[in-house]
């Protein structure tokens, strides 16, 4: 009893077939460029500080992997950063990219009003009187015989070469203005 090849078709069922055309082949190039990405996140969240790792949504056993990879040093960081990578392929990475997002979203936000009030700083004590209408505006809830007394006490200390100590409060009491209205 011997077949020929052309009998070995009528073998398969036929929603075999069809089964085989669902299948969705993917490259080891791309399992491996997906593998190096879960890395890459892993390696985002050991670089972060304890305050910021407590705002991610993460499991028991990623948060003590990513712990124990900030104590490590050299090839057994490596080692624990590739098992980090590892972890993750088996989770839901979807809300921990998205928390990571908002840490960098908000970190950028910051860094941009720092530099709007460095440079109202620095027209306030360039200009003098003259700005303080618009920091009123800007922070209704400012002081401005504070205002005034700062600017005059930083322009000062820029004419006698003094340490820049109402320079930096200046700025310290717009950044107190701007966190109470954001509040």
């Amino acid at each position: 009893m011997t077949k020929k090849i052309d009998d070995w078709s009528d073998d398969v069922p036929e929603n075999e077939n069809e089964e085989d055309d669902e299948i969705i082949w993917v490259s080891k190039s791309e399992i491996k460029r997906d593998a190096e990405t879960l890395k890459d996140l892993g390696q985002e969240m050991v670089d972060l500080g304890k305050n910021s790792l407590d705002k991610l949504p993460l499991d028991e056993d990623l948060r003590d992997a990513i712990n124990l990879a900030q104590k490590i040093k050299k090839e057994g960081r490596r080692r624990q950063m590739q098992l980090i990578g590892k972890m993750l392929r088996s989770r839901d990475v979807e809300p921990i990219t998205t928390a990571l997002d908002k840490l960098k979203n908000r970190h950028n936000q910051q860094v941009s009003l720092f530099h709007k009030l460095e440079v109202l700083r620095d027209r306030l004590v360039e200009e003098g009187d003259d700005v303080i209408p618009s920091v009123l505006e800007l922070y209704p809830d400012a002081d401005r015989q504070q205002l005034r007394a700062l600017i005059r006490n930083a322009q000062k200390e820029k004419a006698t070469n003094k340490p820049p100590k109402s320079y930096r409060q200046i700025f310290q009491y717009l950044r107190e203005l701007a966190e109470t209205k954001d509040m």
